[in-house]
This record gives structure tokens, sequence and C-alpha cells, in this order.
């Protein structure tokens, strides 16, 4: 195939996405078989563009969500997120430690599970000074959970008939990347997908303080920290449509747009998997993940169905 025609293939799945009728899970696959398949054009700066599109379909799902819920979600759920981001850190150092996995890789994956993956790896990484390999271990294990997370979360969640709020509330808590959780939320529902964005965007604040305490840990100086701004933005979003409500119609296209913008982005997602990178996250990296992955995901659910 050449580098003209593999476009066609891609192009025609982008289109694809932007449709009702390609869910999130789906839109996952496919990006995955199209680069297996060598149809992804090498020239598009995957990265770069699903991070810009994620920002700003979060950004345009701000507009969909009234601000008493979104200050009523956040003021149920802190609790919980500060226990789970502190007994995940916490219980990843001592499992690293039991495992004998690489002390900084350990933290990095720690981290990603306790806040936000991939974007929480990027921060901490500069501050603990990991090399490209510990990085590049940490997001690989990172996106494998993450892709099992879009289908395992919607599955359990209806066998366990959890209700929109609840399930909301367990995917922002426990899966790792902001994608993957408004992937898997909104597959389970519009009240999901509200609840599941907030929790989870809440959440990513942390990543500032936890850079601060990771330069600390490893004892070394910290670097530029990357900071999420995007959530900045979506604040301002919600408040915008709280104020100017006259506006109502505009907000709800905005949503509907954002929402299928972030079928567009798992799709990209997928399409930067590779058979190479799964391979190199090897199985240690991946078995602690996983480890950690199931504690928190348990611990948290456990708590949601008792306070329930």
């Amino acid at each position: 195939m050449t580098a003209y025609t593999r476009y066609l293939p891609f192009s025609l799945a982008v289109l694809a996405c932007l449709t009702p009728w390609v869910s999130s899970p789906i839109a996952l696959v496919l990006g995955f078989l199209l680069t297996s398949l060598g149809w992804v054009p090498s020239a598009i700066p995957l990265t770069k563009i699903t991070k810009k599109l994620l920002a700003y379909s979060i950004v345009g799902l701000g507009f969909g969500i009234p601000l008493q819920e979104a200050l009523a979600v956040t003021g149920d759920g802190v609790g919980l997120i500060i226990a789970t981001i502190a007994g995940t850190l916490v219980f990843g150092t001592l499992l690293a430690k039991l495992m004998g996995l690489d002390k900084k890789t350990g933290h990095l994956i720690a981290s990603g599970t306790a806040i936000c993956g991939g974007s929480a790896i990027a921060a901490v990484s500069p501050a603990i000074n990991a090399d490209d390999k510990q990085i590049g271990l940490a997001l690989g294990t990172v996106f494998v959970l993450n892709s099992l997370a879009l289908f395992v979360f919607p599955m359990v969640g209806h066998a366990l008939g959890l209700d929109q709020h609840t399930f909301g509330t367990w995917a922002a808590i426990a899966i790792h990347d902001t994608s993957s959780v408004v992937g898997a939320a909104s597959a389970y529902g519009e009240q999901a997908l509200t609840t599941a964005t907030t929790l989870k965007l809440a959440r990513a604040l942390w990543i500032v303080p936890v850079a601060f305490v990771s330069a600390l840990m490893f004892r070394s100086h910290a670097k530029k920290i990357t900071i999420p701004y995007f959530i900045v933005f979506y604040c301002l979003a919600i408040g915008i449509s709280d104020v100017f409500v006259q506006a109502q119609p505009i907000y709800e296209v905005i949503f509907a747009i954002s929402k299928q913008v972030l079928v567009v982005c798992l799709f990209l997602i997928g399409c930067s998997i590779s058979v190479t990178q799964l391979r190199t996250a090897g199985p240690k990296p991946l078995l602690f993940g996983v480890a950690l992955w199931v504690i928190i995901s348990c611990t948290s659910l456990a708590w949601l169905l008792l306070a329930a």
C-alpha cells in the first residue's frame, strides 16, 4: 500500500468514529487493527493530535455539566480520591520493593495508577529524573490496562447492576487515563460520563503535589512540571454555562460534539498501540501494574457499594 492510499482507510475510520455507530471500545480496536496492518500514515503526529483533541473535547464536556452537580459530585468523592491516591502510592512503593522492580519504574506506574495514567507519568518522570526505558515501561503498562478498562469496567458495572453515579465514581477512581475514563463512562451512560469526567479532573489536580513529593522522595531537582491547563478551561466552561443559561441549545451541541470527538481520541490511541510496545512492557511491570489496579478497583468498588 502506497503512502497516498494508506490515508484512505485511516480517513474512513476517522469519519466512522464521528458517527454514533462506533463506540469507544470499537474505536480503540479499530485503531489497533489499522496500525497492525500498517495502514496508519507515519507522517501523522498521533500523540500530539490526540493530546490536543482530548483536551479540547474535555473542555467541551464542561458546557454540558451543571455547576451545582459538579460541586456535589466533587464534594462527595474528594475523600475517596485522597484515600486512594495515598494508598496506591504507599502500597506501590512497598510492592515494588517486594517484587524487586526498579524503584523509579514502580513509582511511575504507581503514580499513573493513583492519579491519571500517562499524564501523571509525564509529570512525575522529570521530577525523579527517570530515563526513557523507565518511562517507556510505565507508559506501556498503563497503556495495556487502559485498553482493558474500556471493555472490563462496563461489563462489570452491568453485571453488578451499578447505577450511573456509582459507576461514574468508580471509573474516575479506578481507571488510569482520562481518555479511558470518559470512554468507559460514555459507553455506560450520560450521567456516568458527567460524574466520571468531573471526578477524574478533580483527581488529576493532584498531579502537581504528587510530582513535588516525588522530587523530594528521590532527592532530585525537579524540572518544569507539566500542568494540565485544560482542567482550568473545563471549570471555566462549567461556569460559563451556569451564568449564561440562555445559550443552553449551543452548549448541548458542543457537548454532543465533544462526546463524539472522544471516540476519535480512542481510535487515535489505538493507532499508537503496537505489538512491540506491548512486548516491551514485560511481565514484571505488567504484573505490578495489574496488582495495583486490582487493589484500587476492588477497594474503591467495595467502599462505594457499602456506602450506597
